[in-house]
């Protein structure tokens, strides 16, 4: 029988996971789909529950499973997120048909990341066919599908680890995180990305005195001082990292005041601040209090960083890179070459997802392997197909390649 990933196969496949809404804690439907998908395959899975209390009220699913040959061997890990965003304006195709157009499906979610889920299945439905019933591999191969990648705290993951689902933290030798490395990144596929930025979260609250707008020099004003600080925080230098590149502190919502004719005595200023390798809470606050310093201001100022509902988080993302000359990276390198008939093109990813606590929290080597595309997070989202299909014979090759016994 011949077990081949095909085109037809792929995209029918993509198509599926497509027509399925699933934004960020919205996601049961593709869940039970997926799961369902695997059991009708005799692929070993199961569906993980969570529940978050605090924050979000948050009942989750993530889909997950384990091929274990029962021999000592590498353990792979396999991770994707089946949540999408929400459906934002300005499509001019249908975002949940998976139109094919010339090379490209468009849908919300065909590149970040249903394209990557996809491929992970249809390479474990071929491991699975050529090789686990007979158990003719060794190690372990570990898979996991995620919800709320996307949301505000990616809980699927989080609750992955918290849970000590398969145990990767001490297990797990290797991972592949199929979101769309080359899309991301816009470096031609095949491209493995080979670390990633972290980021943390925090508003500075800054509190001034009220009082008649006709007379502002008898209050202090909130929104002045909290933008003074804005100045100077963009004056101060980024960190750099020979991989990752800068650091970057992005301000993302600012408000205060809105009494009729009357100084603002409170101000809010949100940021976001992507990390490199080094940076944490404390070196960002330092950053924080020399700008509050050099502003010279009257208010009163608070800094607060957003923390996770979850247990063992602290709501930040981990900046990472793995080890260039790792024996099991080379052999992902030489698969996708053989694969390919051309070398992988290596980049550093610029933002933040689950692979920051795969790769940066628990340290697993993870590299980022994904399809070409456009418009993630956009409108007329749509991915290469041809670079989708690519990336389920390198995930498919890998595995047998990794684990032959």
């Amino acid at each position: 029988m011949d077990n081949k990933i095909t085109a037809e196969s792929f995209e029918t496949l993509l198509r599926q996971l497509v027509s399925i809404k699933s934004p960020y804690f919205h996601e049961d439907e593709v869940m039970d789909f997926v799961n369902n998908w695997f059991a009708e395959r005799g692929i070993p899975a199961e569906i993980h529950t969570f529940y978050e209390p605090k924050e979000t009220k948050f009942h989750g699913k993530n889909v997950v499973g384990i091929m274990d040959s029962g021999k000592p061997g590498p353990v792979i890990y396999l991770g994707g997120h089946l949540d999408t965003v929400q459906l934002c304006n300005g499509w001019t195709k249908p975002p949940y048909e998976g139109v094919v157009e010339g090379e490209y499906m468009y849908g919300v979610g065909t590149l970040d990341m249903k394209s990557g889920c996809a491929a992970i299945m249809l390479a474990l439905e071929k491991f699975a066919k050529d090789n686990f019933k007979d158990k003719s591999f060794k190690g372990k191969i570990v898979y996991h599908l995620v919800s709320d990648e996307e949301g505000p705290y990616g809980l699927g993951t989080v609750y992955i680890i918290n849970d000590k689902i398969h145990n990767i933290a001490e297990e797990a030798d290797f991972a592949i995180i199929a979101e769309p490395s080359a899309g991301f990144t816009k470096v031609p596929h095949p491209c493995l990305c080979l670390g990633a930025r972290g980021g943390y979260n925090y508003t500075i609250k800054v509190r001034g005195k009220s009082a008649h707008a006709a007379t502002p020099e008898l209050g202090i004003n909130a929104m002045v001082d909290a933008s003074a600080i804005v100045s100077e925080l963009e004056k101060i230098p980024p960190e750099t990292d020979d991989k990752l590149g800068h650091s970057t502190p992005c301000v993302i919502r600012m408000n205060g005041g809105g009494a009729a004719c009357s100084v603002p005595d409170y101000a809010e200023v949100e940021i976001f601040h992507h990390t490199v390798r080094g940076e944490t809470q404390e070196t960002i606050k330092e950053r924080v209090d020399k700008a509050i310093a050099a502003a010279n201001v009257r208010s009163k100022v608070e800094v607060s960083f957003r923390q996770s509902p979850a247990e063992g988080f602290d709501g930040g993302f981990d900046a990472y890179c793995i080890d260039e000359n790792g024996e099991i990276l080379h052999t992902l390198e030489n698969t996708v070459e053989k694969v390919c008939g051309k070398p992988a093109n290596l980049a550093y990813f610029q933002s933040i997802g689950d692979f920051n606590h795969i790769g940066g929290k628990l340290q697993i080597p993870t590299v980022l392997l994904g399809a070409e595309g456009d418009n993630f997070h956009s409108s007329d989202e749509r991915v290469n197909l041809k670079s989708a299909l690519e990336v389920a014979h390198i995930i498919s090759e890998f595995l047998s390649d990794v684990l032959s016994d």
